[in-house]
């Protein structure tokens, strides 16, 4: 019959449908297959994080912090190192900056240690660990390379962690004032901030799980933990924006598309994933940018939330930093308190280095979502990469599956482009190979390999690779 509207049968419409469908499909394959072109203004970098490469953990006045303590116990570290050396970047970072310059980048991710600055995070300021990052900021700018600066990436001063850490009002207090006094001293040339790196994976794996420091096991600390995250940061950036009006300001979460565990049509798993993902990502980006916790947070946060915390949370930011590197598999699992319980990854899936599945095609659907979810938000994706086999051995140079890794999901950030998401910059997780906390040397994601008994650095395949992406912005197809 036919629709008298425009004169089209059901059959004529079916063959439109369908051809329109296939156009979309080859259209699609067009795209993933072609050499694409990022804009010229897209921000290309890499990353590390003060614990993580300095060392110099007991030099010019620096303090301890949680990580220090977490990492002298028995057991902690998979292959028992020590992050006394590290990389040695606190001597040997005009030699990084030079390496970041040679690969191309216009951008690097680093942390201040907050110990270094504060050694008991709070009271008099530490003039010379400030010294350290007035230099690399220096060292930085001279090679024409834009720092994003991280002020907290888990290395929480031992000492506020003694007087109740990241449970206790007055750490967010302290936690500004350190935000405060780096605007002052380095705010002329540090324009780019993010507050809090992957506050979710410091919460699950440092206070539920207990694989990270400090080292607890406790579901009962969600709540309590995630708000005073939540309200140092907001505090952070009332304070900072006070000071002046020429920042941006963002934060770094670990996102990643939470899924059932055997797929949606289990119910109850697929009721876990919901779950989940309002405590995992939620939790921090509601506040953040609407003003509110998630359902699934309200009862955890009913003795926790005063009078007009909201309100100073719900500061909004200018940009976004996403760390992705692989989707997350949830189950119900009513044998503990939370009623969750990970999932199985699906089998036959390919598998980085940890056991996670390498998908890239979730990296764009979390783009996609938080266009869709929350605006034509500024993003970069502040962390992606993967690791050499883990072990002992020397790392591999000839790194081709880190240029397969990092290629696919680049594809998938012009998709996401492609897909109206207002992504500005890739930086890879990280330049070197360095201290990655609980598994120690034993895991390698650097463009750079370090020998860890000499400190030798030498630029793999991927460096070479990536450098030529960030010079042309071409990637090739």
């Amino acid at each position: 019959m036919a629709n008298e509207k425009n004169g089209w049968t059901r059959r004529q419409f079916a063959l439109s449908l369908g051809a329109a469908v296939l156009a979309a499909g080859c259209e699609s394959k067009r795209r993933a297959s072609e050499a694409r072109r990022f804009p010229s203004t897209f921000r290309w970098g890499c990353g590390s994080s003060a614990f993580q490469v300095e060392g110099a953990l007991d030099v010019d006045g620096r303090g301890e912090s949680i990580w220090d303590v977490f990492a002298k116990q028995k057991g902690h570290i998979k292959d028992g190192s020590t992050p006394s050396l590290t990389c040695n970047s606190y001597y040997r970072y005009k030699e990084d900056a030079a390496l970041i310059s040679a690969a191309n980048l216009n951008s690097y991710k680093f942390s201040i240690s907050w110990p270094r600055l504060f050694p008991t995070g709070s009271g008099s300021l530490n003039e010379r660990g400030m010294d350290y990052y007035d230099r690399l900021t220096d060292a930085l700018l001279q090679r024409h390379i834009t720092p994003y600066v991280t002020l907290f990436h888990w290395d929480l001063p031992q000492r506020l962690y003694e007087l109740g850490g990241w449970t206790s009002r007055d750490t967010g207090e302290r936690f500004a004032d350190y935000a405060v006094a780096i605007t002052r001293r380095l705010g002329d040339r540090l324009k780019n901030f993010i507050t809090l790196n992957e506050p979710n994976v410091h919460l699950l794996l440092g206070h539920v799980i207990g694989n990270h420091a400090p080292g607890l096991h406790n579901g009962k600390l969600i709540g309590p933990v995630t708000h005073q995250l939540n309200l140092a940061q907001g505090r952070a950036i009332q304070a900072m924006r006070a000071l002046r009006n020429d920042l941006t300001i963002g934060v770094g979460l670990a996102l990643a598309p939470v899924r059932p565990e055997g797929g949606r049509i289990h119910l109850l798993n697929d009721i876990a994933a919901l779950a989940f993902d309002e405590i995992w990502s939620g939790a921090f980006l509601d506040p953040l940018l609407k003003g509110k916790y998630p359902v699934a947070l309200h009862q955890m946060l009913a003795d926790v939330v005063q009078t007009g915390d909201m309100s100073t949370i719900h500061q909004g930011c200018d940009f976004i930093g996403v760390n992705y590197y692989s989707p997350t598999y949830l189950k119900a699992d009513f044998s503990g308190p939370s009623f969750l319980g990970p999932g199985g990854t699906p089998a036959g899936v390919t598998q980085d280095a940890s056991g996670r599945e390498i998908d890239p095609s979730g990296l764009q659907e979390v783009l996609d979502r938080l266009t869709k979810d929350y605006g034509a938000l500024r993003l970069i994706v502040t962390e992606n990469g993967c690791s050499d086999p883990l072990g002992d051995h020397a790392a591999i140079i000839n790194d081709e599956f880190r240029i397969h890794y990092l290629s696919a999901h680049l594809r998938a950030v012009i998709q996401a482009i492609d897909n109206g998401s207002r992504v500005e910059g890739f930086f890879v997780w990280s330049l070197l190979d360095n201290w990655e906390w609980d598994s120690g040397f034993t895991s390698k994601y650097g463009l750079v390999a370090q020998n860890v008994d000499t400190g030798e650095r030498t630029p793999k395949k991927s460096y070479a690779w990536f450098a030529d992406i960030a010079e042309t912005g071409l990637l090739p197809a």
